[in-house]
């Protein structure tokens, strides 16, 4: 009889990048997610943290990557992606890269086709709107992509008429 040999993962000790490469590693990261290919981009950005753990732009790079993977592992990379907003310098790049993970959230929701799930989408939408609303006056001067973002989120609640999870009437217990 043959015998399936299992044996553990395969693992590397990861090369490190220089520090002068990071600018240019981050533009590729950039690319990257441009051309649809979030892994490379997450991949990018993890390698210019190891090197400098502060770096904003990669966090940001990182966290969109993440959300660009939502319909496929919605619950690991949302996570992830939280913490990196979280971890971020100020307050605005916090609220609106969370609004940012809540709208995505919402669309991963709306495109899924599984039930209920446009009642999901709304409620990520409406929380989505409710961090770009909390981002606005914390925005840079001439800053106007939190209301950009915000008017989106409405747009699309009204386009495809999404709608609060209706109250189910459960009979008294009495």
């Amino acid at each position: 009889m043959n015998q399936v040999k299992t044996e553990a993962p395969t693992t590397f000790k990861l090369k490190a990048l220089s520090r002068d490469g990071i600018e240019g590693a981050l533009s590729k990261a950039d690319q990257y997610r441009l051309l649809n290919q979030p892994k490379l981009a997450e991949s990018i950005c993890l390698d210019v943290l190891d090197v400098d753990k502060a770096n904003h732009k990669a966090k940001v790079i990182l966290l969109l990557a993440l959300t660009d993977q939502f319909a496929q592992s919605l619950s690991v990379a949302a996570k992830h992606a939280n913490d990196l907003a979280n971890s971020l310098q100020d307050e605005y790049s916090k609220l609106y890269y969370t609004g940012i993970i809540r709208e995505r959230m919402g669309t991963a929701m709306l495109n899924s086709g599984n039930p209920g799930s446009n009642f999901d989408a709304y409620e990520w939408y409406i929380e989505a709107m409710d961090f770009f609303e909390k981002a606005q006056p914390f925005a840079p001067p001439y800053n106007n992509d939190a209301i950009l973002r915000w008017n989106t989120c409405a747009r699309i609640i009204m386009q495809y008429d999404l709608k609060e999870r209706p109250f189910e009437n459960f009979p008294s217990l009495e």
